[in-house]
């Protein structure tokens, strides 16, 4: 039986219009979180900034089609208009504890810890899949969510238009998990309901710079005559702030061999063959 506060209201359910829309905010700020510039968000939800300001600071709630459209990009439903997210979406820690699989995943693999793999932003770069004389920047964000490590990011533009695929936002967004292993950590990796995925491993590079990532993507494809299924990897911790992501997600994308910084390209071993 749901609780009731002296007035009668539920305290999920506040019923001063001014506490809704600080619920609202609130949610909104912790979704938006993992994209950093509320500008570029702004965009790609096709909202005008300084109405999407007011939503975040409570001053306002959104017409209903417009909550439709934040939702929806969101994947979230209108419950967040009345309780906190992280009351609606609770991970649960029953993912890989099924009895079936009790003793080989566990908490051992999903417990990752911070100075193994930091929550924040990162670069990465490896050889595109498609065209091997290109390769591919882009910028992930790691966060927590007890007891789970997440990855989001989003696929570049100019490579889902060079294949002729939607470059919407919701057909960009990746997510995954990411798991400990023994050399260091793995991530599957995703794209909203789709049946395919990607497979990748990172070992902390040790030799020079503590912020630098080595491994390998693999794709869940078949084998075919064109095309890459597997890629070494290189990623690059940037830390939680802005600062050294923004210039990152400026030039994310396709790009030619001379524009990959030195260091990452001589890890990617380029003339060497990938085993």
């Amino acid at each position: 039986m749901t609780k009731k506060t002296a007035t009668g209201a539920s305290p999920h359910h506040p019923e001063d219009p001014a506490a809704l829309r600080g619920i609202f905010g609130q949610n909104l700020k912790t979704l938006t979180a993992p994209y950093g510039s509320v500008s570029a968000l702004c965009r790609e939800l096709g909202i005008n900034r300084t109405q999407f300001n007011r939503y975040l600071s409570g001053e306002s709630f959104p017409r209903p089609d417009v909550l439709h459209q934040i939702c929806r990009f969101f994947n979230v439903d209108a419950r967040i208009l009345l309780e906190p997210v992280e009351a609606i979406y609770t991970t649960s820690p029953e993912l890989l504890s099924h009895p079936f699989l009790s003793g080989f995943f566990g908490s051992g693999p999903t417990a990752v810890p911070e100075d193994a793999f930091p929550s924040g932003f990162y670069s990465f770069v490896r050889r595109s899949f498609i065209d091997d004389a290109l390769f591919t920047i882009g910028l992930v964000y790691v966060h927590r969510q007890e007891p789970y490590t997440f990855l989001r990011g989003f696929e570049p533009r100019d490579a889902l238009r060079s294949q002729g695929l939607s470059t919407a936002a919701g057909s960009r967004e990746y997510r995954g998990l990411v798991m400990r292993q023994e050399e260091g950590v793995m991530a599957l990796v995703t794209h909203r309901s789709s049946l395919a995925c990607s497979f990748n491993f990172l070992t902390r590079e040790t030799s020079f710079q503590s912020n630098i990532w080595e491994g390998y993507a693999t794709r869940t494809v078949r084998e075919k005559v064109t095309g890459r299924r597997a890629a070494r990897m290189v990623y690059e911790y940037l830390g939680p702030g802005l600062q050294r992501a923004l210039p990152v997600a400026r030039r994310a994308g396709l790009a030619a061999l001379e524009d990959i910084p030195l260091f990452h390209a001589r890890l990617l071993r380029l003339n060497e063959t990938f085993r």
